[in-house]
């Protein structure tokens, strides 16, 4: 396996996974534009944690329902032809935001039902995505193509959010939704570029499509290992990660501005750019696993610094510190599962994680967001944070058995 820096080079160095990247970048940078204004738009709107929490809900929990019936499908059908149509919607829903927008019609309810619209999409599109990683790369290369996409996501969760700072001071929210409408322009333009060579064979009989979700997560809950590393990161999401949908409330807490608002979340968005380098040149599997069941007690302890400080330069650093926690999850988790699943399999497994990845973090949005209309945002945080870090513990505590039963 190739090591460093000269992984991601042999990596990038294949046609159809350096255009799918280029395109996904830009992509991914106007997602994070149009997730920041949206945000903001509802806090401007509502001053109410609680709808802050609802837009965050409709947005990530079609994961759940959505997600393991597109993971299945994703095992039989071409990955490919359905990310193409799955971002041509996701381009449509960004250019009927900056309609409403530049027509002065956008309310909590209407944001509430596009954001609802986009998160179906999203949700049916995710595991298509993902499973369609090993068709742009080769095998030996794909640890490195795995640390690659997480550099290009944080690095638009670190420039995305300075872009819709600088938009939204500017008084033009409108922006922001134009800008996303033209970098799904773009990724669509990289995919259709993309001509398979290597294609994953699908198993020409499959069974009928419940048995085969079913299929999928009675292997993930049979495997020691990855059940151990999905329950993880679902605690992590249930309880840390709602904080970056309620970051227009945490920054209330400091009373910032659009700005500063804009510039906290680009901290986060920086601390998972500097995991995500870092990681880059790690070549070994077994320690990003390991990093993976530690990674919540860093995240615990950090959210509790986040949720408790009143000085706004110590919320910054725990800031980069759950920024650095949220990519290890993400790599680790992902990384694992494309190496330790069978080919017949991936598709309905990182499904789960999707499911989990932006599933759980609704559901932490939507409870945190309508517990801080009734007392201050930062209770309910640390209570996610305690939690968290007495989980990872457990965990921690039996991470030989974990790591023997994934064979890494």
């Amino acid at each position: 396996m190739a090591n460093g820096w000269h992984g991601v080079r042999a990596a990038l160095s294949e046609a159809n996974y350096r255009t799918f990247t280029i395109g996904n970048a830009f992509s991914l940078i106007g997602t994070w534009v149009q997730r920041l204004a949206l945000g903001w738009v509802v806090w401007e709107l509502t001053r109410s944690g609680a709808w802050l929490g609802a837009v965050a809900f409709a947005d990530l929990f079609p994961m759940v329902f959505v997600t393991p019936f597109a993971g299945a499908l994703a095992d039989r059908v071409d990955r490919l032809r359905v990310t193409r149509i799955s971002q041509a919607l996701l381009m449509a829903q960004a250019g009927l935001l900056a309609v409403f927008s530049a027509l002065g019609m956008l309310s909590p309810e209407l944001i509430l039902a596009l954001a609802l619209v986009g998160g179906v999409i999203t949700a049916f599109n995710q595991p298509f995505r993902m499973a369609l990683l090993p068709s742009l790369v080769d095998r030996s290369h794909l640890v490195s193509a795995v640390a690659v996409n997480s550099i290009v996501f944080n690095t638009a969760r670190f420039i995305g959010p300075a872009i819709a700072g600088l938009a939204i001071a500017w008084g033009s929210v409108t922006l922001a939704f134009v800008l996303n409408f033209v970098t799904f322009a773009a990724f669509s333009v990289a995919l259709a570029r993309i001509r398979l060579v290597r294609i994953e064979q699908l198993p020409s009989a499959n069974p009928g499509l419940m048995k085969s979700v079913v299929e999928g997560c009675r292997y993930a809950a049979r495997h020691a290992g990855l059940g151990a590393m999905l329950l993880t990161l679902a605690v992590i999401s249930l309880c840390i990660r709602p904080v970056l949908e309620l970051m227009p409330s945490y920054a209330g807490l400091f009373d910032s501005d659009a700005m500063k608002f804009a510039v906290m979340t680009s901290v986060i968005g920086l601390g998972s750019l500097i995991g995500a380098i870092r990681l880059s040149r790690l070549n070994n599997p077994r320690i990003l696993a390991r990093m993976a069941l530690s990674n919540g007690l860093l995240m615990g302890a950090a959210l509790l610094v986040a949720a408790g400080t009143q000085y706004e330069w110590l919320a910054l650093v725990a800031l980069l510190a759950l920024g650095y926690g949220m990519v290890v999850s993400g790599i680790a988790n992902q990384t694992v599962i494309q190496l330790v699943v069978p080919d017949h399999l991936r598709g309905r497994v990182l499904s789960l994680h999707s499911m989990i990845f932006r599933g759980a973090p609704a559901l932490g949005a939507l409870a945190i967001g309508a517990a801080s209309d009734f007392m201050s945002l930062r209770w309910p945080l640390a209570v996610g944070a305690v939690l968290t870090f007495v989980f990872s513990a457990l965990v921690y505590g039996r991470r030989t058995t974990v790591l023997k039963s994934l064979d890494l």
